[in-house]
């Protein structure tokens, strides 16, 4: 979003954009274009931190940028000015938050002034997460060699100085003592954004969880065999998706969204995937889903759940998935009751696959099993309807010739 504003000339103010899920602010990580540079319409100009992810956003328009609206490090709202670009002789009334005089004069901000920033915002080269952790391990950043693009410190270049440097003494925690045995301790961004979607879907959906195991002795030796055929791995999580997107087929209440008196059927699959991050839990979102094979299923799952826990996932795979799945088991979970992600009307759980007795043609014997548990909104879907949902996943995942070509 941008926006002409009067002045000598005619300059563009280019407003943070709502880019994405309703977000309200985002922080400054990294100006890519610095004040009185070019920059040509659509080129990254600078990147920021939302709950979800880190994202660069494009200059809207060809020009120089006249004015940063904020420093690297700083959190801005929605709506502020981000960025002023126009021509180098174009002096634009300054907004609030930019790196120009407050007195409506960008004249009067001095080299003395200006030069300290600089060097404040350009000495290091780090996202916040890496920040977080160098406070932790007490690593002064000053001090780090960035292994990453344009000399960025990753979490390895912190985690190495930290070894490095040998013990320390408790990491001092970001928490203010209140009373005797009591700590406060803040949420970090994305903590809030998990507990605020969570309260949300638990206080707007009426939530009901059915339970069911699967002899998983096909499903296991298929999985050997794909990941023999590609040389890497197959998770779980790819063939419980692979599994489960023939009943969402068959199905088409669990691949829809509920708004007001309307259900949304969507025509694509686009499945989420729980990640656990190591700020909290994010759902990494699998597009088009029902056009992959499992490998490419499998090689998706592993990408987003690296770009998961290193918070470099972009807008469109964190957002806008139309069913989940959600891997309890990869922790050591069995069963669960999940709950059901706002825009969906279902999650499927899959717990740890366990050897347990199973009664076979009239004895007990011992098979590898895995659990399964479904929340479902029930305002769309009801006992018979998730049943029937369960009896198609279940058949595939028994025997997986059934969905894979």
């Amino acid at each position: 979003m941008g926006r002409r504003i009067e002045s000598e000339a005619v300059a563009t103010e280019f407003l943070l954009p709502d880019i994405g899920d309703g977000l309200t602010e985002a922080e400054v990580v990294r100006w890519l274009v610095d004040e009185g540079a070019q920059v040509g319409r659509d080129d990254p100009l600078v990147e920021v931190e939302t709950d979800k992810a880190v994202v660069v956003i494009p200059s809207p328009v060809e020009g120089t940028v006249l004015r940063h609206g904020a420093p690297q490090g700083e959190t801005m709202a929605v709506g502020a000015v981000l960025a002023v670009i126009g021509s180098p002789e174009e002096t634009p009334t300054p907004a609030s938050g930019s790196s120009a005089s407050r007195d409506g004069s960008a004249q009067q901000e001095t080299a003395a002034t200006k030069e300290p920033r600089s060097r404040a915002t350009t000495a290091v080269q780090a996202l916040p997460v890496v920040r977080r952790l160098a406070r932790q391990h007490r690593v002064d950043l000053r001090n780090v060699r960035g292994s990453g693009p344009g000399g960025r410190i990753t979490r390895q270049d912190v985690l190495a100085a930290a070894g490095a440097a040998g013990p320390v003494a408790d990491p001092p925690p970001e928490t203010a003592s209140t009373t005797q045995g009591v700590r406060r301790r803040p949420l970090s961004r994305l903590q809030k954004t998990i507990a605020a979607n969570m309260s949300r879907a638990w206080s707007e959906i009426p939530h009901v969880t059915t339970f069911d195991q699967v002899e998983a002795t096909g499903l296991m030796a298929a999985r050997r065999s794909l990941s023999e055929s590609h040389g890497a791995d197959v998770p779980f999580d790819a063939l419980v998706i692979g599994a489960t997107i023939p009943a969402l087929r068959c199905f088409p209440e669990f691949n829809a969204t509920l708004e007001g008196d309307y259900l949304l059927v969507h025509s694509g699959y686009h499945i989420g995937v729980a990640i656990n991050a190591p700020d909290g839990l994010l759902v990494g979102v699998l597009r088009g889903a029902g056009e992959m094979s499992v490998g490419q299923i499998a090689e998706a799952t592993r990408r987003l759940a690296e770009g998961g826990k290193s918070r470099t996932l972009g807008l469109e795979e964190l957002t806008g998935q139309t069913f989940t799945v959600t891997n309890i088991g990869a922790l050591g979970g069995g069963f669960g009751t999940p709950i059901i992600p706002p825009g969906n009307t279902a999650v499927l759980a899959v717990g740890r696959v366990a050897d347990a007795p199973v009664a076979e043609d009239g004895r007990v014997v011992v098979r590898p099993v895995m659990p399964l548990s479904l929340s479902f909104d029930h305002r769309v879907i009801d006992g018979a309807l998730s049943r029937r949902f369960m009896d198609v996943v279940i058949a595939n995942l028994c025997d997986p010739t059934l969905f894979l070509p």
